[in-house]
């Protein structure tokens, strides 16, 4: 009897992997034979060339990246727009959580069902397309800009998509505004499995939608929220690149420029694919850190953490 216990639970293990399996091959295909592309920061790489054929250049490209003023200039500047970026962006994360809290109280199912499709919508839009519709209506010509410049608001050559004023929170009010319904999914999930007793007896009791909220829903929602935070902490140079890349023009670069779209710019601009290369091992090695100091924070701070 024992030994049919024993050969049934290994079956249901392997059962178990096999299930987990295509997810591993693709993990290990897109996430860590790529890693082998470092390799190109430690070579005098020019494209079209074998790395085996390159000169073997060592540490020159970091200590490069650091010693050089002009560089260490640039990439300070990129660090500011990145950091600057992001920490913008954490003032925000709460919004998801917040909306989707909000939205559940709602006793109308097909309101919500169509306020959760339109705040959704956005996320599957390119920022190509976003760029598009922001031009039309911001652009020097564009539609809001010609009724400012009529009612005297505005001079007669201001052009909101290229000045670099304020170009941060215009950032993030549109990474907020794309995302908002996407990044709420979870929270809805989560709320999902909150006890319906527990609202049945804050009725009881006689407790309102705003005091429910305060004392059920979103206390329920924060270590959802805390595991996500932690999560995006180790991204937190990964700012993307398909933004910045459709809004960054020679006006604003100075502003929008953020470490994804500098790398981008060495490698594929410029034609310094190692140089780039060794600025993105420090960006992931910066990640790197930044995630472990997080969860060792949240283990220490709430007793709980990621691994």
């Amino acid at each position: 009897m024992t030994k049919l216990l024993s050969d049934k639970r290994k079956w249901e293990g392997k059962k178990i992997f096999l299930l987990a399996l295509p997810a591993i091959v693709l993990v290990f295909i897109f996430n860590y034979l790529p890693l082998w592309g470092w390799s190109f920061a430690f070579f005098h790489y020019r494209p079209g060339r074998s790395i085996f054929n390159s000169e073997f250049a060592g540490l020159a490209y970091f200590r490069f990246l650091f010693g050089n003023e002009v560089m260490r200039r640039n990439l300070f500047n990129v660090l500011r727009n990145t950091i600057g970026i992001q920490m913008l962006g954490y003032l925000f994360s709460p919004l998801p959580m917040l909306f989707a809290a909000f939205l559940s109280e709602m006793h109308s199912s097909k309101f919500k069902r169509i306020v959760q499709s339109l705040t959704t919508l956005p996320h599957f839009i390119s920022w190509v397309i976003i760029f598009s519709l922001m031009n039309s209506f911001f652009a020097q010509n564009g539609m809001v800009t010609v009724l400012l410049r009529e009612a005297g608001l505005v001079a007669g050559n201001f052009n909101l998509m290229t000045s670099p004023d304020n170009v941060w929170i215009r950032m993030v009010l549109l990474q907020q505004w794309k995302g908002l319904g996407w990044s709420a999914i979870i929270y809805f999930a989560a709320i999902a499995g909150i006890n319906p007793e527990l609202y049945e007896a804050a009725k009881v009791d006689g407790a309102n939608t705003l005091q429910r909220l305060r004392y059920i829903t979103l206390p329920l929602l924060l270590p959802t929220y805390f595991v996500l935070l932690v999560i995006s902490i180790g991204h937190f140079l990964n700012s993307g690149i398909e933004q910045y890349l459709a809004f960054a023009n020679a006006i604003n670069r100075d502003s929008i420029e953020v470490l994804d779209l500098y790398v981008y710019n060495m490698g594929i601009g410029s034609q310094q694919i190692s140089f780039s290369v060794a600025v993105g091992m420090m960006k992931s090695t910066v990640a790197l850190l930044l995630f472990g100091m997080a969860n060792l924070a949240s283990k220490k701070i709430r007793g709980s953490s990621i691994f």
